[in-house]
């Protein structure tokens, strides 16, 4: 009877403390608390004082009082967590429903003047991204307080700090949904490498925020691409690799990492906290396919067990608990024991609970497939999908998954390195739109430098993605797939004063931060700022790709390639014409016609002076009108493994890696032999097709390998194979590396060239380099190895009385030795034109504005060096010329379009020494000049491969 009646009295003391807790329009739907201050406190109160005069009551009037010792009040308080607990553990995440009438941000620091930002066109992220307002911005306490018009009053008493913005645009910070700053920090060393754990596929309980570092480089270059928030998740090695978390990329007074995060969880440090606040969202990282498969030799059936086993386990743990609160509420508290808990499983039993926002990295349909089947068959949702390569081929499948589709984050364009990402498309993002789901670009540094990940939404838009939905792209859709959309994301009165000042529309090729504000703080003292062109302050007209989708689409990622080829072609309304003249670049401006044959320009001029060569071309020639836009030389890219390699981390696919001479292992039978490029050339790759439409002719590739490469080809992209035309030099230069980062030591290596350099015999290609009639090419980025090259190559001329033709490739720091590198007669190629230190060597790089005044490639120009640009991923080379348009338009008028062209023809192939004319391979871009995003290549007139290539 006694325990019937303490049943019931705590019963009665429960059911009130949980009716007191839930506001009156919840009540039928969930148990969400709700903060109400002192009152809320006191009233608890009076309901424990209730539920013991209920206990004396209805115990005395059991006739049972002699024989039974009351509860004292630290038991009382007990059953009282325990009551909380259980409602917490059952209580939604999400924000208090009272956040919007926060009066500062949680992250303010006092010492933060208000900022008023006027005379801004701001894109506000509101209804769907269309909103733009101009006018002015309030930023105070850490929020923004007023967008557009300002009220007075809300300026009185205020030491403000204004800034003129005279019309430029203004967005919200930008938000990385995917990123690894902090965790894999730059420049990349050994005690700072935390990405991931190779402990075991499955690792719940491990949290990014313990191997957070607060010194990574990359912050300071993130928040200079205008990145306000990032998500710091585990690497993708594990199955479930731990808990992600949030940070703002500002310096904070602490200095620590803690002092970063935004709304991290309650329980972060400890179990005791109020249970009446509504919790905070998680976050976790998943990710299946080859990344957990490689790292543990398992297979894909591994991971997916490994999956369901774990889900299990965290099933067993959350119904224990359910079966427990059951328990509590029924007031059976008799052997009731302790609340079941287990700290390795606690984290994924939120995700069953759906308080966990889930980032799952799948690229393949096989595994989406498995984890849509896995949230079915445990229910719980994902928040987003990452890399999801082929989520475009499948968006039916999406929708599947438990609690509704989740986001889709991807990359603008990097694919192919994996077997898995082979089909992957710059249209999966303008697909996925069409079909109703969430895009979001993300960089997934160092994957992609954090501080172009605006770059990765200027891409997508490019290729078709709505303006507005690439804006929010990277703005307010990660935001929510975060589930800080309530704070993140837009500008909005009472949001968080995360907001970037750009100096062109932020779609814009190669768009800068003027100015950029985190909490309300403003992160550049004196932000260096290049002048850009007013039709810049414009979002870019982009060509037209829907028939390139549609193929996408249809062809499962993998649509034809190759062009279609014609003997003779016109073009008409041409604005310009640039072709290779002596080794340099001529202009002729304005022909009303061009007039092609067999992969030559047979008369450019009027009408009538091309009136003959008009008249001899057949019925079948192609017209094609250029609506104003320009031929100009075809590019060469260099610095990747362009030709030799079609999907880099498949080995059956690639030529390989040369042997290393260093490390005694090349076989007696290669003798004195070096590795020839041309040997390993295959053709018709997925990369190699794409650069080809993208307006890049020629490629030269070295072999790959350390110390002595081997000896690079220059050949024509558009071939179908090493006999068809495709060679046009085979033996363009002799490659070396030295680093910092090879097997044996930077003296060693210096000495081993030394040794090359001095000796005698060896292959005929080393013997023209020691006539000064090759070039020696070394990859190099630190500059005091370049300095110690530079005194190799003045030892050498001063001992031989011979020019030892000498180009530096790589060469991120080479702006420390520019007036020496100049002096010298030494060439440099570039082949980071998007700055990074990934590497101690490379440490000491120029990253131009807002954080420096001046660029690498332009202060090398300036000294007189010959420059050259490359590009070291292979998926890269169809951009090269958004690369050569980013330098020229951040260059602040140094460089004028000629010298930009040149960067990737005359120059590039003077570097490396390129002795026979290269061939006049022309392209067209119809619709406005090669810079910008405005055009894209229609057509190719090579006369290397004596035809026209049309892109239809």
């Amino acid at each position: 009877m006694v325990d019937y009646v303490v049943t019931f009295a705590l019963g009665v003391c429960h059911c009130s403390t949980v009716l007191a807790s839930l506001p009156i329009n919840r009540m039928a739907i969930y148990k969400w608390p709700t903060a109400e201050g002192r009152s809320r406190r006191w009233s608890r109160v009076y309901l424990l004082v209730l539920c013991v005069a209920l206990y004396y009551y209805y115990a005395g009037s059991a006739g049972n009082l002699a024989g039974y010792r009351p509860l004292d009040s630290e038991a009382l308080a007990k059953r009282e967590r325990i009551v909380a607990q259980c409602r917490y553990t059952r209580t939604p995440a999400g924000p208090p429903i009272d956040f919007h009438r926060r009066d500062q941000s949680d992250r303010y620091s006092p010492d933060t003047k208000p900022t008023l930002i006027k005379n801004a066109r701001i894109w506000t992220g509101a209804e769907n991204g269309t909103k733009i307002v101009q006018g002015d911005l309030l930023l105070h306490k850490g929020l923004i307080k007023a967008v557009g018009n300002v009220p007075l009053h809300f300026l009185e008493n205020l030491q403000l700090e204004v800034i003129d913005a005279h019309g430029a645009w203004v967005t919200p910070g930008l938000v990385d949904l995917h990123s690894h700053l902090g965790v894999g920090s730059a420049p990349m060393v050994e005690g700072a490498s935390d990405t991931n754990s190779l402990k075991a596929p499955i690792l719940p309980w491990l949290r990014s925020l313990d191997g957070l570092n607060t010194h990574d480089e990359g912050y300071e270059l993130a928040r200079s691409g205008g990145v306000t928030t990032a998500q710091i998740l585990p690497g993708s090695a594990n199955d479930i690799g731990g808990q992600a978390f949030v940070i703002k990329l500002r310096p904070t007074k602490e200095r620590v990492p803690t002092a970063m995060l935004v709304e991290p969880p309650f329980t972060l440090n400890g179990s005791h906290f109020d249970r009446d606040l509504p919790p905070r969202w998680r976050h976790m990282k998943h990710a299946c396919g080859e990344n957990p498969s490689r790292v543990y030799s398992m297979t894909r059936m591994d991971s997916g067990w490994a999956f369901r086993s774990a889900y299990e386990s965290a099933r067993k743990l959350r119904d224990a608990q359910d079966e427990f609160c059951s328990k509590v509420e029924a007031g059976l508290w008799s052997d009731l024991g302790d609340f079941p808990e287990d700290l390795q499983w606690e984290a994924l039993v939120d995700v069953l609970r759906g308080r966990v926002k889930l980032s799952v990295h799948c690229y393949e349909a096989v595994d989406l497939d498995m984890i849509v089947r896995l949230t079915n068959e445990f229910r719980f949702p994902v928040a987003s999908f990452h890399h999801a390569g082929e989520t475009y081929l499948v968006p039916e499948l999406l929708k599947k998954t438990w609690g509704g589709a989740p986001s889709i984050a991807l990359f603008a364009a990097n694919f192919r390195k994996k077997r898995e990402a082979y089909r992957g498309s710059e249209f999966a993002p303008r697909i996925l739109t069409s079909h109703g789901l969430s895009v979001v670009l993300k960089s997934d540094h160092p994957v992609v430098n954090s501080r172009y990940l605006l770059n990765e939404a200027a891409l997508a838009h490019y290729y078709g993605l709505p303006d507005n939905v690439a804006l929010l792209s990277v703005t307010a859709n990660p935001a929510r797939a975060m589930g800080l959309d309530h704070r993140l994301g837009r500008i909005q009165e009472g949001y968080d004063a995360d907001v970037v000042i750009w100096d062109s529309h932020p779609l814009s090729l190669g768009a800068t931060p003027l100015q950029v504000f985190i909490d309300g703080i403003r992160q550049f003292q004196a932000p260096q700022v290049s002048v850009k062109p007013p039709f810049m302050q414009r979002c870019p007209d982009t060509p037209n790709f829907d028939k390139e989708a549609t193929e996408a689409f249809e062809h499962e990622g993998l649509p034809p390639l190759i062009p279609k080829s014609v003997q003779h072609a016109v073009f008409i309304n041409v604005s310009g014409v640039y072709t290779r003249s002596n080794g340099d670049l001529s202009l002729e401006e304005h022909p009303e016609v061009v007039v092609a044959r067999g992969g030559e320009i047979i008369c450019t001029g009027t009408r009538l002076t091309c009136s003959k060569t008009l008249d001899e071309v057949d019925d079948e020639v192609a017209v094609i009108d250029l609506e104003g836009g320009v031929i100009v030389p075809g590019f060469t890219t260099y610095g990747s493994p362009l030709g030799l390699t079609e999907i880099r981390l498949e080995p059956s696919t690639n030529d390989g890696s040369a042997y290393n001479a260093l490390a005694h292992d090349p076989p007696p039978i290669i003798g004195d032999t070096l590795i020839r490029a041309i040997d390993g050339l295959q053709f018709e790759g997925r990369n190699m097709l794409l650069a080809y439409r993208g307006g890049v002719t020629a490629g030269v590739v070295a072999p790959s390998g350390e110390f002595v490469q081997g000896v690079s080809t220059a050949f024509s992209l558009g071939a179908p194979h090493l006999l068809g035309n495709a060679t046009i030099e085979s033996d363009v230069a002799l490659h070396v590396t030295i680093t910092m980062n090879g097997a044996q030591s930077v003296s060693t290596q210096i000495a081993a060239l030394r040794h090359l350099l001095f000796g005698t015999g060896g292959d005929e290609v080393l013997a023209r380099v020691r006539n000064g009639q090759s070039t020696l090419v070394v990859n190099v980025n630190s500059a005091d190895i370049m300095a110690t090259l530079l005194r190799l190559k003045a030892e050498y001329e001063n001992h031989t009385s011979k020019t030892l033709s000498l180009t530096f490739a790589g060469a991120s720091e080479s702006h420390l030795l520019a007036n020496e590198i100049a002096s010298a007669g030494v060439s440099v190629i570039v082949t980071q034109p998007k700055p990074f230190p990934y590497t101690w060597e490379e440490r000491r790089i120029l990253p131009g504005p807002p954080l420096t005044a001046d660029s690498l490639l332009p202060v090398l120009l300036a000294a007189g060096v010959n420059v050259g640009i490359g590009l070291a991923n292979e998926f890269e080379a169809r951009h090269l010329r958004f690369e050569i348009s980013r330098v020229f338009f951040s260059a602040n008028g140094s460089i004028d379009r000629t010298t930009a062209l040149k960067l990737a023809t005359t120059n590039l192939e003077k570097a490396l020494g390129i002795h026979s004319t290269m061939p006049q391979d022309l392209v067209a871009y119809p619709g406005g000049h090669v810079f910008g995003f405005e055009g894209k290549a229609s057509a190719v007139i090579s006369e290397q491969l004596g035809r026209i290539d049309l892109f239809e």
